[in-house]
C-alpha cells in the first residue's frame, strides 16, 4: 500500500513543525505568564475588595478568557509533539485539568444555557459564581504550581544554596500572605494594620498560631480561607509543593531542589526525593480529609454553628491547622470555648491528627512500610530504622510525663470538678498541644508557675524532625543526653539500639541547642526592654513558644508593643526554617577541610 505522505513530505512537515515549535516557545512563556497574572489578578480582586455585578462580570470574563487560552495552548503543544503519548504521560497534571475543562465545557455548551434560563442574573451571581470562582481559585492554586515546578532549571540556576533558598520561599510566602490579608474584604472592619497583618501571616506560614487579632471576629470568612492556605503551604513547604509539581513534569528534580528536600525532610535517601515528596503530599492530604470527616461528626450538640457550611469550614479549618500543627482556631477562646472544651472526642482527634503531624513524614513513611499488609505473608516485615523508634520513644515518654505532671500539678485547680477519664483527656491534650501545636482546653492565664516551666521545657524540645512541627526535635534531645551520660560513664562511642551515633550527628545536635539558646537568650533580653511593664516569665514563655512554633500564650500577645511583634516575627520565622539553617544559609562554608593541628587539652568545669 503506498504511503499518504512521501518521505521528503514527512521530512518537510516535520521541518516545520519544528520552526513553529521554536517560534512558540519564544511567544508562549510571556503570553503565559501574562494570562496567569491577569486571571490571578482578577481573582484576587473579586476576593479582596467591595464588588459590584458589573466586576464582577468583568472578574468572569477574564477567568473564562484564561481558560480558552490554556485549552488552546495545550492542545497547540500536543499537536506539534512528536510523541503525542509520551507528551500526554509527562504532562499527566496538566493533561487531567485540560481535559476536564473540556469534559465540562462540553457540558455547559449542550446544557448550560437550557440550566442559565431557569435562574436570574441575581441568583447566578449570589450563588452559582462563588462556587464557580472557588474552583478557579484552586485551579489557578495547581497551575501557579505547575508553572513554579516548569521553573526549576531557572531557579537552579540562581546562586542560591537549599537553606538560602528555604528562607527565602518562607520570607515571600509571609509577605503574599500579608497583602492578600491586608485586603478590605479580609477583615470585618476592611481594615488591618500592616504589623498586625505581618504577624498573622508570618504566625500562619510558620504554623506557629501565636495571634495579635482575633481569628474568629476579625476576620471574615475569606480572611480565614488565606490563613487556612497559609498554614497548609507553610506546613509541608511551599517548596515541596513546587517540587511535587516538578516531578510531574522532569523525570529529574534537580540536585539542588533534592539536596533542599532532603535537609527538609532530613533524610539521607538522596535518590527517594521524588517518591517520598509524593507520599508526603498524600499522606497530608488523608490524614487532613479523615480528620475534617471525624470532626464534623464530633462537633455534636457542643457548639452551634450558623449554618452547615460553617460546620464543614470549621471541620476542615481546625483539622489542617491539627496535622500541621498550626494551633491556629475559628472560636475566640481557642477549644477553651464554652461548649467546645466539653468535646472530649473532638479534642482526642485533634491531639491524633497533632501527634501524627509531630512525628515526622519519615518516621511515618518507615512506620507504614512495618504495618502494610501488602507484604507477602511469609517475608519478614523490616525493622524500624533506628530514627524511628527514637522518635517514638522520646515522644512516647515526654507525651507521658506531660500528662502525669499536669494532672498532679492542676487536679486541684483547672482539673477541679472534672471525672478522672476527662481529667486525664485534658491532660493528655495539654500535653500533646504543649510540645508544639498551641491549641488549649484550659485558660493558660491561670497556669501556675511550675507547670508553665514544664511547658517551656516541652515546648523547647518540640517534635520530631522532618515534621510539621518546631523546636530543637525530639531527636536532638535523645543525642544530647544520651551524648551527656555516655560522656560522663567515660564512653568513646554513644549508642542507640545497637547503632553508633556519628560524631557529625552530635557536634550538630550541640551546634542547634547552642544556637537556640543564644537566640532565646537574646530575643528574650530584647523583649524585655520593648515590654517592660510585662513579667519576664511570660516573656519567656512567649518566645519559647514562637521559637518551637507552638502558639501558646499567657495571653500577652496582642497587647504587645510593635518592635516586640517584630521580634516574635523573626523567632516564629527562625524556628520554623531552624537556626542551623539559618546559620548555613548566612555563613561561608569552608573551602578545605581534610587538615589537623597537633592536639591539646582546655579546662572543661
Amino acid at each position: 500500500m503506498k504511503p499518504f505522505f512521501s518521505k521528503q513530505q514527512l521530512e518537510n512537515i516535520n521541518t516545520f513543525r519544528y520552526n513553529i515549535r521554536g517560534v512558540i516557545n519564544h511567544i508562549m512563556p510571556v503570553a503565559r505568564i501574562l494570562v496567569s497574572l491577569a486571571a490571578v489578578g482578577s481573582i484576587v480582586y473579586y476576593y479582596g475588595f467591595p464588588q459590584s455585578s458589573d466586576t464582577a462580570l468583568v472578574a468572569l470574563s477574564i477567568i473564562r478568557f484564561s481558560f480558552y487560552f490554556y485549552i488552546f495552548k495545550y492542545l497547540l503543544y500536543l499537536l506539534l509533539a512528536q510523541h503525542t503519548k509520551e507528551y500526554i504521560r509527562e504532562n499527566r497534571m496538566e493533561s487531567i485539568i485540560i481535559f476536564g475543562l473540556i469534559f465540562f465545557g462540553l457540558l455547559y455548551l449542550i446544557f448550560g444555557h437550557q440550566i442559565l434560563k431557569n435562574f436570574s442574573e441575581t441568583y447566578y451571581l449570589s450563588y452559582i459564581l462563588p462556587y464557580l470562582l472557588l474552583f478557579v481559585q484552586l485551579y489557578f492554586l495547581i497551575i501557579v504550581s505547575i508553572e513554579i515546578g516548569q521553573a526549576s532549571p531557572i531557579i537552579a540556576k540562581l546562586d542560591l544554596g537549599p537553606a538560602a533558598l528555604l528562607i527565602l520561599s518562607f520570607f515571600i510566602l509571609i509577605l503574599i500572605g500579608t497583602g492578600l490579608l491586608m485586603m478590605p474584604e479580609m477583615t470585618v472592619h476592611h481594615h488591618i494594620h500592616f504589623v498586625d497583618a505581618l504577624f498573622t501571616s508570618a504566625s500562619a506560614s510558620c504554623v506557629t498560631g501565636l495571634i495579635v487579632v482575633d481569628t474568629a471576629t476579625y476576620f471574615t470568612f475569606k480572611g480565614q480561607m488565606i490563613i487556612m492556605l497559609l498554614i497548609q503551604l507553610g506546613g509541608i513547604n511551599i517548596i515541596s509543593f513546587a517540587t511535587f509539581f516538578t516531578t510531574f513534569y522532569l523525570r529529574s528534580t534537580g540536585v539542588r531542589y533534592q539536596s533542599l528536600i532532603k535537609d527538609f525532610l532530613s533524610t539521607d535517601k538522596f535518590s527517594d526525593t521524588r517518591s517520598i515528596l509524593r507520599q508526603v503530599v498524600f499522606l497530608s492530604a488523608f490524614m487532613e480529609i479523615t480528620g475534617s470527616v471525624l470532626i464534623y461528626f464530633l462537633w455534636g450538640n457542643h457548639y452551634q454553628f450558623g449554618s452547615g457550611r460553617d460546620r464543614v469550614f470549621s471541620s476542615v479549618f481546625h483539622a489542617i491547622s491539627s496535622f500541621n500543627n498550626a494551633g491556629f482556631s475559628l472560636f475566640t477562646d481557642n477549644l477553651y470555648e464554652q461548649g467546645v472544651r466539653n468535646a472530649y472526642g473532638l479534642q482526642i482527634v485533634v491531639a491524633i491528627l497533632v501527634i501524627t503531624g509531630g512525628l515526622g513524614f519519615i518516621a511515618l513513611q518507615d512506620i507504614q512500610k512495618k504495618f502494610s499488609f501488602r507484604k507477602k505473608k511469609n517475608a519478614p516485615h523490616p525493622a524500624l530504622q533506628v530514627n524511628t523508634r527514637l522518635v517514638l520513644w522520646v515522644s512516647g515518654i515526654l507525651l507521658l510525663a506531660g500528662t502525669v505532671i499536669f494532672y498532679f500539678f492542676e487536679k486541684d485547680t483547672l482539673l477541679k470538678g472534672q471525672s478522672l477519664g476527662h481529667a486525664l483527656i485534658t491532660s493528655f491534650f495539654q500535653s500533646v498541644t504543649a510540645r508544639t501545636a498551641g491549641f488549649n482546653t484550659v485558660d493558660f492565664g491561670q497556669i501556675g508557675l511550675p507547670m508553665l516551666t514544664i511547658f517551656m521545657f516541652l515546648m523547647y524540645v518540640g517534635a520530631s524532625p522532618g515534621s510539621t512541627g518546631g523546636g530543637i526535635k525530639t531527636t536532638t534531645f535523645a543525642v544530647l543526653i544520651k551524648s551527656a551520660i555516655d560522656t560522663l560513664r567515660g564512653k568513646k562511642n554513644v549508642e542507640f539500639f545497637k547503632r553508633t551515633i556519628s560524631f557529625d550527628n552530635i557536634n550538630k545536635a550541640y551546634s542547634l541547642v547552642l544556637f537556640s539558646i543564644a537566640l532565646i537568650f537574646l530575643s528574650t533580653f530584647l523583649l524585655s526592654i520593648f515590654e517592660p511593664k510585662t513579667d519576664f516569665v511570660r516573656l519567656l514563655f512567649e518566645e519559647i513558644s514562637a521559637f518551637a512554633t507552638v502558639g501558646l500564650s499567657t495571653g500577652i500577645t496582642a497587647g504587645l508593643s510593635v518592635g516586640g511583634k517584630i521580634i516574635i516575627i523573626i523567632s516564629m520565622l527562625v524556628g520554623r526554617v531552624g537556626p542551623l539553617t539559618l546559620a548555613l544559609a548566612l555563613s561561608k562554608k569552608a573551602i578545605y577541610t581534610r587538615y589537623r593541628y597537633g592536639r591539646t587539652n582546655v579546662m572543661i568545669g
